[in-house]
């Protein structure tokens, strides 16, 4: 038997459906020849303009690369501290005490409601105020610090949303054997929340790499969207290529991740379903389990030595 979650569509549904597809798709080609013809009139799609991209290695050495190096690191370092951070912090806004609650709460709501932007300006000016950081470091530093105050917040809210989505019965059971509060949450809560959060971590990691560019564009910082004023300027105003090829990179990096994550969700639940135990008929007559966690035979749990004789075996 088959289930479906909606009603099996009839003949008029279908020829409507037939005709909605039509009407989109002659829609989206006269978009596409717009777009084609705008470009054209502009000599945007002149081989002059694409060639630097295909024929030489000095725009991707001098321009794209170190660009994507910086976009790298700022993304890397942002990752890094933000995700544990964020970990920390949806945790606590989960703890028995108030105090630890509330001031857990009272920062991530503070930040999460704060422009990412706003957060990059105000640490650059901190950095330049307070601290001996060098001009030239201060841009990378202001861009990360922004992204883990912010990111960290958002993550915080997905990993307490992540362990309040699994049945209440899951606390209960490592409670009844006598699990303490500490052991629950590494042992048991953690572990089942990961697989369900995954897809919202990535998403909030995706936005993390796109973020990137906001320095670029209020702190000088040598990102990879700032790297198409200068390659525009130095091969003939080529700005529609230039912006081409950097988003194209983008998509890249955000698709390997993606794939990446997916893969590894994959592999997670795979693995949650060939770690159950299997249950059979033990050498003693009793039960035993074979699997992660083997246990004794019923045989075994007796005051003698022998299986269940003379020793008084269960």
């Amino acid at each position: 038997m088959t289930s479906v979650l909606y009603d099996a569509q009839g003949p008029r549904a279908k020829r409507r459906n037939v005709l909605y597809t039509g009407l989109f798709a002659v829609a989206l080609a006269a978009v596409v020849w717009w777009v084609y013809d705008a470009l054209d009139s502009k000599n945007q799609l002149d081989w002059a303009k694409w060639e630097p991209f295909f024929t030489s290695s000095q725009p991707w050495v001098t321009y794209i690369w170190p660009g994507l190096e910086n976009t790298l690191t700022a993304a890397g370092l942002a990752l890094v501290i933000a995700l544990p951070l964020g970990a920390l912090f949806g945790i606590a806004r989960l703890s028995d005490h108030r105090s630890v609650r509330g001031a857990a709460g009272t920062v991530v709501e503070f930040f999460r409601a704060i422009p990412v932007l706003i957060l990059m300006l105000f640490a650059n000016a901190a950095y330049s105020e307070f601290t001996d950081v060098s001009s030239d470091m201060r841009p990378l530093y202001a861009v990360v610090t922004g992204l883990v105050l912010y990111n960290a917040s958002v993550l915080a809210e997905i990993v307490r949303a992540g362990i309040l989505s699994l049945p209440r019965g899951q606390t209960d059971a490592a409670k009844a054997i006598g699990m303490r509060k500490g052991q629950t949450m590494r042992y048991v809560l953690l572990p089942q929340s990961v697989t369900a959060m995954l897809p919202a971590i990535v998403s909030q990691l995706v936005v993390i790499v796109k973020d990137t560019a906001l320095g670029g564009a209020m702190l000088t910082f040598s990102e990879l969207l700032a790297s198409v004023r200068p390659m525009s300027a130095n091969y003939g105003a080529n700005t529609i290529a230039c912006f081409t090829v950097v988003a194209v990179i983008f998509v890249a990096l955000n698709f390997a991740l993606t794939s990446f994550a997916s893969w590894l969700e994959r592999k997670l639940r795979r693995g949650k379903k060939s770690t159950g135990a299997a249950v059979h008929a033990g050498p003693g007559g009793g039960l035993e389990t074979v699997g992660p966690a083997k246990i004794q035979t019923q045989g075994d749990f007796h005051s003698g030595t022998g299986g269940a004789g003379a020793g008084g075996g269960i």
